[in-house]
């Protein structure tokens, strides 16, 4: 009874919180002069395709980035960060709901990781004021490399988790919420939560699927409070926002589908090619900045 309680509060919350914040795109998108339709296919496929790849765990921000530039789809491309968090907030809210019900979730796990999530979140600004990014980038890209040739051990020599193991428990539960309280510092530093969290679940010998719900619900409140404050100080375009969102839950329900259906042994190799493909990302990622910054001090 009280885990149906639990559901039902937290399914409550998420539409509200969905019906909130369509409400006020909608009158931000009228206040503006605008039309909903705005943006046509081109928005909406943008949409459908990176909230599809958010929803299998790829993550939406890089692909959102890239899709806007080759299509100069922003008139100011200072309003990236607030139009991504606002395109993206509704979608993954509507993934947290889908998955909430997919997966059979232990609770305590759940509000354990989620709690840890939020309070990293709210913590990091502060605390990484003057961290540098691309070096954790950097390190980050390692560490993930180890975790996936960890990961490929498991898939050879050890059997695959069974499909009711869906709890931490013990020491496990304390190290899952000091990872995802780390987890969350770094997410606002702009790194992404999904590839980790499944990597983690993995090698704590649990279904893999269990950390979607943990990531949704995280990146739900992480990216509805980012896009709150992006309203706020008016950086956001609301041009061809609202075919956006609907292309990302349209994009939401197909891949979510997919996921919940799919072979547990496919999920863990698609785990590994996700954690060197975001290795590699950020390795990338960190050496192209680094020589930028040693070009300007050359010059």
């Amino acid at each position: 009874m009280n885990d149906t309680l639990i559901l039902r509060g937290l399914q409550i919350v998420l539409v509200i919180g969905i019906a909130i914040m369509l409400f006020v795109y909608y009158r931000q998108i009228k206040k503006a002069g605008l039309k909903l339709r705005q943006g046509g296919i081109k928005a909406f496929i943008i949409g459908f395709i990176t909230d599809f790849g958010d929803t299998i765990g790829v993550g939406s921000f890089a692909t959102t980035t890239a899709a806007f530039k080759v299509t100069n789809f922003l008139d100011d491309d200072r309003k990236l960060p607030g139009t991504m968090n606002a395109v993206h907030a509704v979608p993954t809210m509507f993934e947290a709901l889908f998955f909430l019900t997919a997966v059979k979730i232990d609770w305590p796990t759940f509000i354990v990781m989620t709690v840890a999530s939020v309070l990293g979140a709210v913590i990091g600004p502060r605390l990484t004021a003057g961290w540098d990014a691309q070096k954790i980038r950097g390190v980050l890209a390692w560490m993930l490399v180890i975790a996936a040739l960890v990961m490929i051990y498991n898939i050879f020599f050890l059997p695959i988790p069974a499909m009711g193991k869906n709890a931490l428990v013990g020491w496990q539960l304390w190290l899952g919420f000091v990872f995802n309280f780390l987890l969350g510092i770094l997410m606002t530093l702009g790194l992404g939560n999904y590839t980790p969290e499944l990597i983690f679940f993995s090698l704590m010998g649990m279904n893999p699927l269990v950390a979607y719900p943990v990531m949704m619900m995280n990146s739900a409140v992480v990216m509805t409070t980012a896009a709150t404050g992006f309203i706020k100080t008016k950086r956001i375009q609301w041009r061809g926002l609202g075919m956006l969102v609907l292309g990302g839950i349209a994009g939401v329900v197909v891949a979510a589908t997919l996921v919940k259906n799919i072979n547990l042994s496919v999920l863990r190799y698609g785990i590994v090619i996700l954690s060197l493909w975001t290795a590699y990302s950020l390795w990338k990622e960190s050496r192209q900045v680094l020589s930028m910054e040693k070009s300007i001090e050359n010059n």
